[in-house]
This record gives structure tokens, C-alpha cells and sequence, in this order.
């Protein structure tokens, strides 16, 4: 017997499709989701089948449109996931994120000793590597690899 489980269109929102495998509840921390979150409607699907990718998380959000920083932050663990904007149950607008070549303000130096740990100054790194991610930061040159920067979600 064969069992089909039907996931309903969302009307007005977000989906983020193409995330990388594993990593749709970092997704969902990125974008403040918890079980207290407001009762809208979140689906997540984890480790689907993709031709593209061999295996996918897909998030989509009902009522919501993502911010510029919240997109580059996904983008930083999934540097190949899509935005779809959905209006009226269709999909209006559909991108793919794009990691910059530098960051600023988006993560926290993992330098205790660092400058913008004690001042009042934005971080700036620069994108050495897009996937697995690697960041160099701008003030004390020190390296950030992509589990360090998931830490910080």
C-alpha cells in the first residue's frame, strides 16, 4: 500500500528550496522559527530526493518575505538554495542566493581578542571559500570555517 502525504500550497510567503542537505533547522534558527513561533504555517521537508542535488531540505513559510540579511546568512550554509516569493498560491519572483565577496555585519569575529569584539565597528569579512564556506576577517586576518559560522545561528 502506498501512502502519499499531501503538503498544501502556501498562498502568500517564502519557500527556500535547494538547501543543502541537513540543514533546513539551521534554516529555521537563522530565521528566529521556534515553537514559539506565531501561528503560521511552516513546512519542512529534509533529505527529498532532487535531480539537481541528489538530496534537498526545502522550507517554506507561510505570510513571510525574507529579509536581505537573512538571505545572506542562509547563503552562507546553503550557498545554493533558492528564494521563491509567493503571492496569490504562484510563485512572483524566484532567485538564487548570492554569498558577496565580503560580509559585513552578518557574523561575529570567532576572535576573542579581535577589534569589533570592542568597539563599536561592523565586521567585514572576505569570502575565501563558498562551499564549504571560509571567511577571513578583515580586522585580525583570523579564519572562520563553515562550522564555526553555523555555531553562530
Amino acid at each position: 500500500m502506498s501512502r502519499q502525504i499531501k503538503v498544501e500550497r502556501i498562498k502568500e510567503g517564502t519557500v527556500i528550496d535547494h538547501i543543502s542537505c541537513g540543514q533546513a533547522l539551521n534554516v529555521m534558527r537563522i530565521l528566529g522559527i521556534t515553537k514559539e513561533y506565531p501561528s503560521t504555517a511552516v513546512t519542512v521537508a529534509m533529505n527529498v530526493s532532487s535531480p539537481k542535488s541528489g538530496r534537498k531540505d526545502i522550507v517554506k513559510i507561510e505570510g513571510r518575505e525574507l529579509k536581505g540579511d537573512e538571505v545572506d546568512k542562509i547563503s552562507l550554509i546553503s550557498p545554493h538554495a533558492t528564494i521563491n516569493i509567493i503571492r496569490n498560491s504562484g510563485v512572483v519572483e524566484k532567485r538564487n542566493v548570492s554569498l558577496p565577496v565580503t560580509l559585513e555585519g552578518v557574523v561575529t569575529c570567532a576572535n576573542p581578542n579581535c577589534i569589533t569584539r570592542f568597539e563599536d565597528t561592523v565586521s567585514k569579512f572576505k569570502v575565501e571559500r563558498r562551499d564549504p564556506i571560509r571567511l577571513r576577517c578583515l580586522f585580525c586576518e583570523r579564519v572562520m570555517e563553515q562550522k564555526a559560522v553555523i555555531n553562530q545561528f
